[in-house]
């Protein structure tokens, strides 16, 4: 099977995968560069992708419920409408990632790199995003009900019209934040 990059470039070739998700499974083991890879709408559920280089990858509408992605880099990677649910992304790089209208309900997310990731619309519902830095990123019309981001970096985010209820706040940078139209109650 062959994984084509946008520019048309193919990354390797994998006689006789199963699926997608050995294809990635034996491209992580052999140490394959998969930045820039097209993987819109794969099913990539409970992939075990830690690690993995993924920036600039087209991965919208992709499965990846309950994937493994620690300490992966997926920043610049398009992810919106990704199934992400339950994936744990601690330290990954999602720096400037779409993942606009992406399901992250019950992602673990502490310590990622969020800065500038475009989130709107996203559901960050009972997600960790403890220690996570959204510095600048755009949470409009977010979902992040009862969501953990204790000691998270939000300063700069835009949080405008974003559902907070029930949202852990302890010691979370909010400076220069946009709240407005936010919904903050329990």
């Amino acid at each position: 099977m062959k994984l084509p990059r946008r520019d048309g470039s193919l990354i390797f070739a994998v006689e006789g995968a199963a699926g997608m998700a050995e294809v990635v499974k034996a491209a992580r083991a052999r140490g394959a560069d998969l930045g820039g890879a097209d993987l819109g709408g794969a099913d990539l559920g409970g992939a075990d992708l830690g690690g993995a280089d993924l920036g600039d990858a087209d991965l919208g509408g992709a499965n990846l419920r309950d994937a493994n992605l620690r300490g992966a880099n997926l920043g610049g990677a398009y992810l919106g409408g990704a199934n992400l649910g339950g994936a744990n992304l601690r330290d990954a790089n999602l720096r400037d990632a779409n993942l606009g209208g992406a399901d992250l309900g019950g992602a673990y997310l502490g310590d990622a790199d969020l800065r500038g990731a475009d989130l709107r619309g996203a559901h960050l519902g009972a997600a960790y995003l403890g220690g996570a830095d959204l510095g600048g990123a755009d949470l409009g019309d977010a979902y992040l009900g009862d969501a953990d981001l204790r000691d998270a970096n939000l300063g700069g985010a835009d949080l405008g019209d974003a559902d907070l209820g029930g949202a852990n706040l302890r010691d979370a940078n909010l400076r220069g934040a946009n709240l407005g139209g936010a919904y903050l109650g329990g």
